[in-house]
């Protein structure tokens, strides 16, 4: 080996092949990093740029989403304000309102007549048992203005009663109708088709309106105006926002199916929980009749004294009275409504 390095060629081959070497290494070591960082650099900006781009579309989804729960809050306030219209209208209905929600199709004209003939014929009742005057005419009159209008009243509660009783079902059957893939309409028409009364009326009513052109969303509160109740307009908001806003119907409707039954169970518990109230406000005020009737029938000369002279009567009109005011204070103490 010593020999050939002492040979000028090869030393000088060597010394050539040293230095390239040298200066290769140097030049390695100081163009890498400029390389490296170009790469680098261009790394960075495609990962800039693909964070800009998620940042974009998530800013984008953020202000959509903001958009959407503004569009859902301002129909919820209009949709509230309505509702409080409609509860301060429900106790004063239409005449062809309180008609329809009572389940009946009288005009005002045969209300008024049927009114009339039955004070009439409790007037001329009481008259031939041999009553003064005045308690023929108080009986009239709550024959002509009383009866009537509490008999209506009392058939439109039933009827309402009825309506959420089989209400959570109709909305059962629309969620699994939709689930199943059938159009909101159809399910609609399924119920009106195969529920029970009253609400295969009512919601045959609503397909009559769309097949005349009505929107669904104007047909739903056309129900929630006929049945005057809180489950009714609250699946009225449901379809209405879900029309207009978007979303999965089969989860709102299922929500509001559990939030009906939810509330149909807490009605019931009340209504068990002041049961006792209510039966004893019931004997309170059917006892004064009762011992009345009582003493009529074993002792009627005694009792007979209200009915004929005329400070019976006043006694006799201003104890009706106070029982009235009694009763009416009893029922708002024990009314309890969920």
């Amino acid at each position: 080996m010593a020999d050939l390095l002492a040979q000028p060629a090869v030393f000088g081959f060597t010394i050539a092949l040293l230095v390239t070497l040298a200066v290769g290494g140097v030049l390695y070591v100081v163009l890498l990093p400029l390389f490296g960082s170009e790469k680098r650099r261009e790394q960075r900006l495609k990962s800039v740029m693909s964070t800009d781009g998620r940042s974009a579309v998530a800013a984008q989804a953020k202000v959509e989403g903001a958009q959407r729960r503004k569009s859902i809050q301002d129909q919820l306030k209009v949709h509230e304000e309505k509702l409080q219209q409609k509860k301060k209208n429900a106790n004063k209905p239409a005449f062809s309102d309180w008609m329809a929600q009572a389940g009946l199709s009288l005009s005002k004209k045969k209300f008024y007549i049927y009114s009339i003939v039955f004070g009439l014929g409790l007037s001329a009742f009481t008259y031939m048992l041999g009553q003064s005057l005045l308690v023929v005419l108080a009986l009239g009159f709550i024959g002509t203005f009383g009866m009537p209008r509490w008999y209506i009243g009392f058939l439109r509660k039933r009827r309402l009663r009825m309506f959420l009783d089989e209400f959570p079902n109709a909305v059962d059957v629309i969620v699994r109708g939709v689930k199943a893939g059938l159009p909101l309409g159809d399910c609609i028409r399924l119920v009106a088709a195969e529920g029970q009364e009253p609400v295969k009326t009512e919601f045959g009513r609503m397909v009559d309106a769309q097949q005349l052109g009505v929107p669904i969303s104007e047909a739903v509160h056309g129900l929630a105006k006929r049945v005057p109740v809180a489950e009714a307009n609250f699946f009225a908001i449901v379809i209405t926002i879900q029309s207009q806003a978007g979303g999965g119907l089969s989860e709102a409707l299922g929500n509001l199916s559990k939030v009906l039954r939810e509330r149909k169970a807490l009605k019931g518990k009340i209504k068990t929980m002041s049961a006792e109230a209510k039966s004893s406000a019931a004997i309170i005020g059917s006892l004064p009749l009762f011992v009345s009737g009582a003493i009529f029938l074993l002792s009627p000369d005694y009792i007979k004294i209200l009915f004929n002279t005329f400070a019976g009567n006043v006694i006799l009109a201003g104890s009706l009275f106070w029982m009235l005011v009694g009763v009416l204070v009893m029922r708002n103490m024990i009314n309890f409504e969920a």
